[in-house]
């Protein structure tokens, strides 16, 4: 398997930073500004202001921005950058370009649902290009610096300004639907940036190893990983098996170690994103054998 140029990985990050910043601003005119949710941040303030006084979204956006990410150079120095710049460019840009969408949903549940989705999926693809829209990120990280709070707690002060804001602009029952849109969009974007996966780390407490090796590695072709340790109510020595298998393989490995091991003690617990060998690259076989 071939392995990306430093080039090439940066191209693939930019080209991540801003398709995720074209979904961000195509969840904001296609669901979030016509059910009036707005859900922290910018685009929050953004929606308040056009529900108001009938400002342009994407030029309120743009003259909130701009002063943000240069106070933020000036603050926070390196942790801005021109992948900053061009999220927080993109996001009203989107939102300038399809303005006139005749696709818009003003239902608030279904755009708290599937807005924050495609928020949620925007935002992970510009973290995952390892870049930012700038926005009242930027005013958290701000407040996190001078305060000592942490970084989650500061954008939900932020953030929850905002939605406080929107409860007295429009009401509350708004306000609640855009709290639950910034739920559903920070699960979403842990989904994206780890790309969750439905494979299995399995743990395996055993006495007879002998077994259980060759049923990973002969059965179902996987490697594994061995620890010894000592069980708790016997006092006797046992091995801890380790292995990631993807979930055919699981269904399959729990079946033969109901029937051929049914003493031992297993765990299946859900993976996350899985990096190394039969995963993110390909298996490899020693060719000596």
């Amino acid at each position: 398997m071939t392995r990306s140029t430093p080039k090439t990985k940066l191209i693939i990050e930019y080209l991540s930073i801003i398709i995720g910043s074209a979904l961000v601003g195509l969840s904001f005119n296609l669901f979030l500004l016509p059910a009036k949710l707005a859900a922290g941040g910018v685009s929050g303030i953004s929606t308040i202001l056009y529900e108001l006084y009938q400002f342009n979204p994407a030029y309120v956006q743009w003259i909130i921005n701009i002063p943000l990410f240069i106070i933020g150079i000036v603050l926070l120095g390196k942790d801005f950058s021109l992948k900053t710049l061009i999220g927080t460019f993109f996001v009203p840009f989107t939102i300038w370009l399809t303005a006139d969408i005749p696709f818009k949903i003003d239902n608030p549940l279904l755009s708290a649902i599937y807005g924050g989705i495609l928020l949620g999926v925007g935002l992970g693809t510009v973290y995952r290009g390892k870049g930012s829209t700038g926005g009242t990120a930027m005013i958290g990280q701000m407040v996190k610096k001078y305060t000592g709070l942490s970084s989650g707690f500061s954008q939900l002060i932020v953030d929850g300004l905002v939605v406080i804001s929107s409860a007295i602009v429009f009401n509350l029952e708004l306000a609640l639907y855009a709290m639950m849109s910034i739920y559903v969009t920070s699960k979403v974007i842990d989904f994206v940036q780890l790309q969750t996966s439905p494979s299995k780390l399995v743990m395996i407490i055993t006495e007879k190893e002998d077994i259980i090796q060759s049923i990973i590695k002969d059965e179902i072709d996987r490697g594994l990983t061995k620890i010894r340790s000592i069980g708790g109510h016997t006092n006797k020595e046992k091995a801890m098996i380790f292995c990631v298998v993807e979930q055919p393989e699981a269904i399959y490995l729990k079946k033969v170690l109901q029937e051929q091991e049914p003493d031992s003690f297993v765990v299946f617990l859900n993976a996350s994103e899985i990096l190394g060998r039969g995963f993110s690259l390909s298996k490899f076989y020693d060719s000596a054998k």
